[in-house]
C-alpha cells in the first residue's frame, strides 16, 4: 500500500492486486482490536484533536448522526463511545483533514484520475470548492457557485421535456435536504427521483407493503431485545450493522434463542466481543448464533415455505397450538388458499433449492413454534434476487401464522443501510409517490406536481443510454460504482450533456461525464452548518422510523463548501425563477422554516420542529405495529401466494453474490483488508467451496477471470467479464461463490432485475471461472 505525503494530498503509489494475501478467518466481531483499528483509522485521518472531538459527539443526543448504517440508537442513557468500528471509520472518512484544492485538478487530468483505483480517490481528502469540465476539456476547473447554478440551470430550460433530466438521491441525505430536493424536482416538473433504495430495500418495501400495508419494519429494539427467537437471513451484522450486536448481546442475556440463515459463515453471527465489557476484552465474548443455517443464494423462499408446511403440519396434529387462528381470522386474509399451497410444497425440492438438510429444518420450525415473541430480520441477502419480493412474503407469512406482527417482541425488521434512506423515502424521494402526497404538496406551496410516474435507478440508465434523457444530477452517492452493469452505466452517464455530482469526497462517478460535468462540494454530516451566524441542524429517520436531530459541530474543508440544502435551494430559485411561490431563500437560511412545511405535507410529522427536539426524537406512526391495522388493499394482512422459486447451479457453473468487505461501506473503500475473512492487501478475489475448485481443475490460489451468463428476454445469452481475481477457498455453499462489489458489479446485467421491485439482481449472478487471460 502506497504512503501518504505529509499533506495528504496525494499517494506516491498504487496497490498491488497480486500482493494479495490469506490469512486465517476470524471467528469473533469486534473486540480490542476493532477498538485499536478505529483509533488508528481516525488519528491518521482526523488526527488527534479531531478525531477526540468526533468520537464525543457521534451518536449522541446533542451530537451528529452516524454517516454509515440506519441502525437505531438505544433510548435513555447512552454510552461513551456510542458507534462501532465502522462507524469510526465512516466518520474519518468525512472528517478528515485532507483536502482536495484546485492544485490538485491542475496537477491530474480526467485520463489520469480514470485509472486510479476507488480507494486511491476516496483517500485524497475532501473536496473545496465547486469545478467544472467543459466539453473538450481535460482537466476539471474552479467555477463559482452562481456560475454553476447558471449553467445547470442553462442545461435544464433548454430540454424539450422536465423528463429529460434524472435527480438520483444518495440514503446519506438529509430529511431538510431531501425534501426541498424533491419539491424542486417536482416544481421543476418531473417524478424521476430514482435512489439508492432502488437497488437495495426496494424489494422490502413492495412485499411488505402488499402484506401488512407499509413498507417499513414492525419493531423497536426493544422488541428486539425483549424477542424469544430472532431469526437473521442475508444479513451480516458483524461488518455491516455492528451496533446491532450489542442489541443483539442483550437479547440473549434476555433468553433470546437466534438462528443465522446465510451463506457465508460470519464472524459477527458466531461471537461477539463487546469492547466495552470486561468479558469482551479479557474473556471469548457472547455467542449470538445458537442454530446456523447455510442455505444456497436463492433458497430462502423455499427454506420458509418449507417451515410454513411443517408448521401447519404440527397444528393439524395438535389444533389451537400453533396457528394464531384469533389473529388470522381476525386481521388477515388469504389463508386458506396460502395453507392448501403449502401444504403442497415437495420437501426435496426444499432440500434441493435450500441445502438444508430435513433435520435442521425441523429443529428450526420447533424454535418458532417454542417462541411467544418472533422478530425477522433481513438485509439484501433477501432484496436482491429474481424472486426477492416473494421471498419477504413468504417469510412474512410464517410470522402472520404465529400472529407475530403487532405484538410487544415480534415482528418485521427490514435492516436497511444508508443512514436515511428510509428518511429519504418518507420525505418523497420517490419515482411514484401517491396522490395524498403530491396533493398535500400541491396546496400547501401552491405547485401543480406532476402525476405520471418517474424513472427508477435501471429505467434512469435505460434512459440515459437510450438518449431519452440527457442531465444527470447526483445528490450523493457514487452512481457510476454503485450501480448494475458498469459499462452499460457508465456509457449512458456519458451521452448526458451534463452530468452534476453533489459530493463531500472525490469518487468514479467525477470520472464518468457528460459532455460538461460539475462536481459541487457538500456539507457533511458532521461538519458545523452556519448560516447568517446561526447554526443549523438537520434530522433522519433510522431502520424502526425514529426521526432525530442530527448537529454537526467540526469544522468544515473550507469556506467554500455549501450545504445540500443550501446548494438545493439556491439551485431551485436560480431554474425557477424569484417569483416561484416556495420560499426558496428562507428555505436556505431557516432549516426550521423547512420542517415546519413538513410538518403540514408528510403524514406523521405533525409539530415536527417541537417532536424532533425532544431527547430521542419521535416515532412515525405505524398502523400494524400501532394497532394492528394494516392499510393494504383488502384492509388486512395478506398471505403472499407465489409459486416457489429458486436458483439451480448449472452443470460447470457457480451462482455469485456480491458482498461487501470488512473495509468498506457500500462503494466507500476504507482499507484493502478484509480481516474477518482473512483478506490483507487486495479485494479481486473470488471465494469457492474447495469441492467446486477441484471440480472446475482449479485450486486455491489460482488467478481467474469472472465472466457472467444471463439469457435475455429473447432469450438469447448475454455475457459479461471482470477479469483478475484470486481464487480463494471458502466455506461458501457446493455451487456457490462471493466476491466483492463494486468490482463485480460489471457482471449484473442492467435488466436482470427482481420482479416487481425492479432491484438489480446482485445476490443471484450465474458466471464461469475462465483462467485469466495472458496468464
Amino acid at each position: 500500500m502506497g504512503r501518504f505525503r505529509a499533506d495528504g494530498a496525494d499517494i506516491d503509489s498504487d496497490y498491488d492486486e497480486h500482493g494479495v494475501r490469506i490469512t486465517p478467518r476470524k471467528g469473533e466481531a469486534a473486540g480490542v482490536r476493532a477498538v485499536l483499528v478505529s483509533l488508528q483509522r481516525s488519528l491518521s485521518q482526523m488526527g488527534l484533536w479531531r478525531t477526540g472531538a468526533a468520537w464525543a459527539r457521534l451518536n449522541q443526543r446533542h451530537g451528529f448522526d452516524c454517516p454509515g448504517c440506519a441502525w437505531p440508537e438505544e433510548h435513555g442513557g447512552r454510552k461513551i463511545a456510542e458507534f462501532c468500528e465502522n462507524g469510526a471509520k465512516a466518520v474519518a472518512e468525512e472528517a478528515t483533514s485532507r483536502v482536495i484544492g484546485p492544485d490538485f485538478f491542475a496537477r491530474h487530468s480526467i485520463e489520469e484520475l480514470s485509472s486510479k483505483p476507488e480507494y486511491w480517490l476516496s483517500q485524497q481528502g475532501r473536496l473545496t470548492q465547486p469545478v467544472v469540465l467543459r466539453p473538450g476539456d481535460d482537466h476539471y476547473r474552479p467555477i463559482s457557485w452562481d456560475d454553476a447554478y447558471r449553467l445547470i440551470a442553462t442545461e435544464l430550460q433548454a430540454l424539450e421535456s422536465p423528463d429529460q433530466a434524472v435527480f438520483y438521491t444518495s440514503g446519506r441525505t438529509s430529511n431538510e435536504a431531501a425534501f426541498a430536493y424533491q419539491l424542486m424536482v417536482r416544481s421543476f416538473g418531473t417524478n424521476n427521483l430514482p435512489d439508492c433504495s432502488n437497488m437495495c430495500h426496494e424489494s422490502s418495501g413492495q412485499a411488505l407493503g402488499e402484506s401488512i400495508g407499509i413498507g417499513k419494519g414492525s419493531v423497536t429494539v426493544d422488541d428486539i431485545e425483549r424477542a424469544d427467537l430472532i431469526l437473521i437471513a442475508g444479513q451480516n451484522p458483524g461488518t455491516n450493522h455492528p451496533r446491532m450486536l450489542s442489541v443483539l448481546e442483550k437479547a440473549k442475556a434476555n433468553g433470546a434463542q437466534v438462528v443465522a440463515i446465510n451463506p457465508l459463515p460470519e464472524a459477527g453471527l458466531i461471537r461477539f466481543k463487546d469492547p466495552q465489557k470486561l468479558n469482551g476484552v479479557l474473556g471469548h465474548g457472547v455467542p449470538i448464533a445458537d442454530e446456523f443455517v447455510q442455505i444456497r443464494l436463492g433458497g430462502d423462499m423455499a427454506l420458509f415455505a418449507g417451515l410454513g408446511r411443517l408448521l401447519l403440519e404440527a397444528e393439524e396434529r395438535a389444533p389451537g397450538t400453533v396457528v394464531d387462528h384469533a389473529f388470522i381470522d381476525a386481521h388477515c386474509a388469504g389463508f386458506d388458499e396460502y395453507r392448501s399451497r403449502t401444504r403442497e410444497v415437495d420437501f426435496d425440492v426444499v432440500s434441493a433449492a435450500t441445502g438444508v438438510g430435513q433435520a435442521q429444518l425441523h429443529r428450526v420450525a420447533e424454535m418458532l413454534m417454542a417462541s411467544q415473541r418472533t422478530v425477522l430480520c433481513w438485509a439484501m441477502g433477501l432484496t436482491q434476487h429474481r424472486h426477492a419480493v416473494a421471498t419477504i412474503g413468504e417469510a412474512t407469512n410464517v410470522l402472520l401464522l404465529r400472529g407475530m406482527i403487532g405484538k410487544p417482541g415480534a415482528g418485521v425488521c427490514p435492516v436497511r443501510g444508508h443512514s436515511n434512506v428510509q428518511g429519504d423515502r418518507t420525505m418523497g424521494i420517490y419515482e411514484q409517490m401517491p396522490e395524498s402526497f403530491l396533493a398535500a404538496l400541491d396546496r400547501h406551496f401552491g405547485i401543480v406536481s406532476p402525476r405520471r410516474h418517474g424513472y427508477h435507478t435501471v429505467d434512469a440508465i435505460r434512459a440515459m443510454r437510450d438518449g431519452r434523457a440527457t442531465v444527470f444530477m447526483a445528490m450523493g452517492g457514487n452512481f457510476a460504482a454503485a450501480s448494475p452493469d458498469t459499462e452499460v452505466t457508465e456509457a449512458a452517464l456519458r451521452r448526458c450533456s451534463l452530468t452534476v455530482q453533489v459530493s463531500t469526497k472525490l469518487n468514479r462517478s467525477h470520472l464518468v461525464h457528460g459532455s460538461s460535468a460539475l462536481i459541487l462540494p457538500a456539507l457533511g454530516r458532521t461538519d458545523r452548518d452556519v448560516r447568517n451566524g446561526h447554526k443549523q441542524v438537520v434530522s433522519v429517520e433510522d431502520s424502526m422510523s425514529m426521526v432525530h436531530l442530527s448537529r454537526g459541530r467540526l469544522r468544515p474543508p473550507s469556506d467554500e463548501v455549501r450545504s445540500e440544502v443550501q446548494i438545493v435551494c439556491e439551485l431551485a430559485r436560480t431554474v425557477l425563477g424569484p417569483d416561484h411561490p416556495v420560499p426558496w431563500e428562507r428555505f436556505a437560511s431557516d432549516y426550521d422554516s423547512i420542517r415546519d412545511a413538513i410538518a403540514a405535507v408528510v403524514p406523521g410529522c405533525a409539530d415536527y420542529n417541537r417532536r424532533v427536539r425532544q431527547p430521542d426524537g419521535f416515532q412515525l406512526p405505524h398502523p400494524p405495529r400501532d394497532a394492528r391495522e394494516f392499510p393494504t388493499h383488502t384492509g388486512k394482512a395478506n398471505f403472499a401466494i407465489n409459486t416457489l422459486e429458486w436458483v439451480p447451479t448449472p452443470p460447470g457453473r457457480l451462482v455469485l453474490q456480491t458482498l461487501r468487505s470488512h473495509d468498506q461501506y457500500n462503494t466507500t473503500i476504507y482499507g484493502l483488508d478484509d480481516r474477518y475473512r482473512g483478506v490483507k492487501g487486495g479485494r479481486r478475489v473470488v471465494f469457492v467451496n474447495p469441492t467446486d475448485i477441484d471440480a472446475l481443475g482449479l485450486s486455491d490460489g489460482s488467478r481467474v477471470d469472472l465472466v457472467s451468463e444471463w439469457r435475455d428476454a429473447d432469450g438469447r445469452l448475454q455475457e459479461r467479464r471482470a477479469d483478475d481475481f484470486l481464487v480463494v477457498a471458502y466455506a461458501t455453499p457446493v455451487g456457490n461463490a462471493a466476491a466483492y462489489y463494486p468490482e463485480t458489479n460489471p457482471l449484473v446485467p442492467l435488466d436482470h432485475t427482481a420482479a416487481k421491485s425492479n432491484t438489480p439482481v446482485s445476490k443471484a449472478v450465474v458466471i464461469r471461472l475462465e483462467p485469466t487471460r495472458g496468464g
